[in-house]
């Protein structure tokens, strides 16, 4: 008589744990003697229409979880979050080194200028970012040794839940090149626009794009 196989016990199934959602914000448009330009450290206002920006996303942001703020200190940022704390009774948590990248001698000159004088095409500024930076500026490294930590803590203390990032387009590169491993550069193939959302979701075994460049004054607005 043929023996029987032993039955296989049902394989448990392990529930994940949720994952940790960041909603990187840029700031909204500026002002327009500094639109167009190598703004960097440069602390500037918002333009009218960057104010604009700046309500129609606290509009969208307002059917959002969102558990905890984190901004950049620089003027254009802090301008930006204003409607959304006051709409919707949030606190934010600011971190200093969250602010935008020193461009160094690169600062308030425009991308004609900074090709020209540096002899480099426009195309790879990122490049020159990564290695060797801009002259009296930030390098790659400079830039990502005082942005990681602002990363790690705000993942550490947040784990599980929606918190939402207000920075610039350089942070914003920067934090996606961290995020997703990838250098610098590649980062050239990602558009960053005034007032946009950028979601990721932090999985213990990845990171996912789940939303890119978003721009609610855009794609909402009639």
């Amino acid at each position: 008589m043929a023996k029987k196989s032993p039955k296989k016990s049902p394989r448990k199934h392990i529930p994940q744990p949720p994952a940790t959602r960041l909603l990187l914000i840029r700031h909204g448009e500026v002002e327009a003697r500094y639109q167009g330009i190598f703004g960097g450290r440069i602390d500037m206002n918002l333009s009218p229409r960057g104010k604009r920006q700046a309500k129609i996303l606290a509009d969208y942001l307002h059917v959002k979880t969102i558990d905890a703020v984190y901004a950049s200190p620089m003027k254009r940022v802090q301008q930006t979050l204003a409607p959304t704390l006051k709409t919707h009774g949030h606190t934010q948590t600011i971190f200093h080194d969250l602010r935008e990248i020193d461009f160094g001698d690169w600062t308030g000159k425009n991308w004609t200028t900074v090709r020209d004088t540096f002899n480099f095409a426009v195309h790879e500024w990122l490049e020159q970012i990564e290695h060797p930076g801009a002259p009296n500026g930030e390098n790659w490294k400079a830039f990502r040794t005082r942005l990681e930590p602002c990363l790690r803590e705000i993942v550490n203390k947040h784990k599980g839940q929606n918190v939402a990032v207000f920075c610039h387009g350089g942070v914003i590169r920067a934090l996606l090149a961290i995020l997703l491993e990838l250098p610098l550069p590649k980062t050239n193939s990602f558009e960053v626009e005034y007032a946009s959302i950028t979601q990721v979701a932090l999985h213990p075994h990845m990171a996912e794009i789940e939303l890119l460049n978003f721009t609610p004054w855009r794609d909402l607005v009639a």
